[in-house]
């Protein structure tokens, strides 16, 4: 069984224990493969918060189109944030907002993966 910790290192433990589910039966070169193709695709919840932060000094939304939600990121951008509030909101749910993102990401690239090998 794979180590994700070794593959992974900087993942935080919720996402850990998901990703640590999706490739409990995947031998090493296939979880390994979705090691590298994860890492690549994934979001840091750092990345979504800083750029949440953004919108407060006039470009909002643009945490929303990082995470592929297009149509909730033009909305921010022509409404400021629905006038800052879901700003607001998005920088204390940061990190759920990533993880979401994350979790979509992880269950495509295992699939992905298992289809390959």
């Amino acid at each position: 069984m794979p180590n994700i910790m070794e593959l992974l290192p900087n993942l935080d433990d919720r996402e850990m224990a998901y990703v640590q589910g999706l490739i409990k039966d995947m031998n090493d070169t296939q979880a390994r493969q979705f090691a590298l193709a994860y890492g690549a695709k994934r979001r840091d919840p750092m990345l979504i918060l800083l750029t949440a932060c953004v919108g407060f000094v006039g470009f909002a939304g643009i945490h929303r189109f990082i995470l592929d939600h297009i149509g909730m990121g033009i909305l921010y951008l022509f409404t400021a944030g629905i006038c800052f509030v879901g700003t607001i909101i998005d920088i204390v749910n940061y990190k759920q907002l990533a993880f979401d993102y994350n979790q979509t990401v992880a269950v495509r690239t295992a699939q992905m993966v298992r289809s390959a090998g």
